[in-house]
């Protein structure tokens, strides 16, 4: 083992998890002699990896009387490719090293049964990117892309019913052979759920669902600050649980799922059919704001039904907080105070009054940087690698 590459990870790691610290943290942090860390931070500094700032007034170094300096990582040293596919778009931002979008773009798009044209303009999109940043191919740690179907734990899509042209397609193998940046493929709702909890309503909250109520319905479950992804790479798929024995046929092939009440598509319907005149889900908004009793109506049964969904959930995890995101968050109370009240009335009591609701604080970008915040978790050893070090001599 080469114990300066291990050392320039140790430091490379500090950094990324506090965001920026002293010195003197460092080898507090790291273990290592304070020489050895300090020839490290020069190195670092003159590569372009790391930069010093002066520090707050909290960090001063009270021995000397002046601010200490504070070493963070460099932005624009590296960069993450985030994808969000979903049935009716395509999202691609370039992040920078702390998960924050430098350029962002979304396009409306057929894609269900159209999987070679989406993964083309999505590969476009990627290049354009890198383009108007100027950002340099090798300074690209990775790309992570969400997507709107459950994933198998070795990246295949379960799509059959769910994105039926997509069957059979492989498209983290496929945008890497279009893009030549390695690539990793997460579900949608998983992808939410980490950029809720590393950049949103769930920062600093290590047990946490994240419930993504759009044209179809998933969590992402963090339990002790990980994502719970389950043996084949299927937990949190909540759209698919019993809510109406007997009910219409889902996408799935069962009977009764939440998302055949409770997604927009659904309740669109359900009004639709009601009132014998044309509903589309994004006519939901304004008819609440009409205060039509129908519609509030029907999203209050929604919310309901995925109370109900989550009661469970809630009640076998014991999370602190469930944050909304997709379509129907922009909602809010009549959605989530039904919610509340189904969970309060089926979990178990001390659970269930734990929790708290909460809108997600990224809205429609919250995938696309989950799924970029998911190839930045590797960023220490990338940019280890670009310092120098021998990717073979480097720990797990």
């Amino acid at each position: 083992m080469n114990l300066r590459d291990e050392g320039r990870l140790r430091v490379l790691q500090a950094l990324h998890t506090t965001g920026g610290t002293s010195r003197p943290e460092l080898v507090r942090l790291t273990k290592l002699s304070r020489a050895t860390v300090y020839a490290l931070v020069t190195d670092l500094v003159a590569s372009g990896l790391v930069r010093e700032e002066s520090g707050s007034a909290e960090s001063a170094n009270r021995s000397l009387g002046r601010p200490a300096q504070v070493l963070v990582l460099q932005p624009t040293a590296a960069y993450a490719v985030g994808a969000d596919i979903g049935h009716t778009h395509v999202r691609v931002a370039l992040c920078d090293l702390y998960g924050v979008p430098v350029w962002d773009h979304v396009e409306a798009v057929e894609v269900d049964r159209a999987p070679q044209a989406t993964l083309g303009l999505a590969a476009e999109l990627i290049h354009q990117a890198l383009r108007e940043c100027a950002a340099p191919i090798e300074r690209v740690i990775g790309l992570g892309v969400g997507i709107a179907s459950p994933v198998d734990s070795d990246g295949a899509l379960v799509a059959e019913g769910i994105m039926p042209g997509w069957t059979d397609v492989r498209p983290g193998w496929e945008l890497e052979q279009r893009t030549g940046i390695p690539t990793q493929l997460i579900n949608d709702a998983n992808a939410g759920a980490l950029a809720e909890h590393l950049y949103g309503a769930g920062r600093g909250i290590g047990n946490m669902v994240y419930v993504r109520l759009s044209a179809g319905i998933g969590a992402g479950i963090v339990t002790s600050g990980q994502l719970l992804i389950g043996a084949g790479g299927l937990a949190g798929e909540i759209g698919h649980l019993l809510a109406i024995e007997g009910g219409l046929i889902c996408r799935c092939g069962n009977r009764g799922c939440l998302e055949t009440v409770a997604s927009p598509v659904a309740i669109a319907r359900l009004l639709r059919d009601s009132w014998d005149q044309p509903v589309a889900p994004d006519d939901l908004p304004s008819l609440l704001k009409e205060d039509r009793a129908g519609a509030r109506r029907a999203v209050e049964d929604a919310g309901a039904a995925v109370g109900r969904a989550l009661a469970g959930v809630v009640t076998l995890i014991n999370p602190e907080l469930i944050v909304v995101g997709g379509d129907l968050a922009a909602i809010g109370d009549p959605l989530f105070t039904s919610m509340r009240r189904a969970i309060e009335r089926r979990a178990l009591p001390h659970a269930g009054a734990q929790v708290r609701i909460v809108a997600g604080e990224l809205g429609p970008r919250a995938e696309v940087r989950g799924a970029a915040g998911r190839v930045l978790a590797q960023a220490p050893h990338a940019l280890a690698i670009m310092n120098g070090a021998d990717p073979h001599e480097l720990p797990a």
